[in-house]
C-alpha cells in the first residue's frame, strides 16, 4: 500500500513543528545506527536547529566525537576558514 505524497512546506504551528522535528530526528538516528551495523563504517551527523542553543550530535565512534570537540574548541574565525576550505 502506497503512502500519500507529502507536501514539503513549513509547519506553521510551533509545537507541531517541534514534534515533527523530534520524530524525524529519532528516525534519522535509527537509520544511521542501522547503516553503521550493516556496513561497519564510521557515521555521524550533526543537526542544527535555530531555536536550540546547542548542536545535536550523533556518532558511531568516539573518534568522530573527539574531532567535533576539537572543532568546537577552535576560535570562531578559524572555524569559518575551515568551513570555506
Amino acid at each position: 500500500m502506497r503512502r500519500k505524497k507529502v507536501m514539503l512546506t513549513r509547519i506553521p504551528n510551533d509545537s507541531a513543528r517541534r514534534t515533527c522535528l523530534k520524530k524525524r530526528r529519532l528516525g534519522l538516528m535509527k537509520k544511521m545506527s542501522e547503516l553503521t551495523i550493516l556496513y561497519g563504517g564510521n557515521t555521524y551527523h550533526v543537526i542544527y536547529y535555530p531555536d536550540e542553543s546547542k548542536l545535536i550530535l550523533w556518532s558511531s565512534h568516539n573518534e568522530v566525537q573527539q574531532k567535533l570537540d576539537e572543532y568546537r574548541k577552535t576560535h570562531k574565525l578559524d572555524q569559518l576558514k575551515k568551513m570555506v576550505n
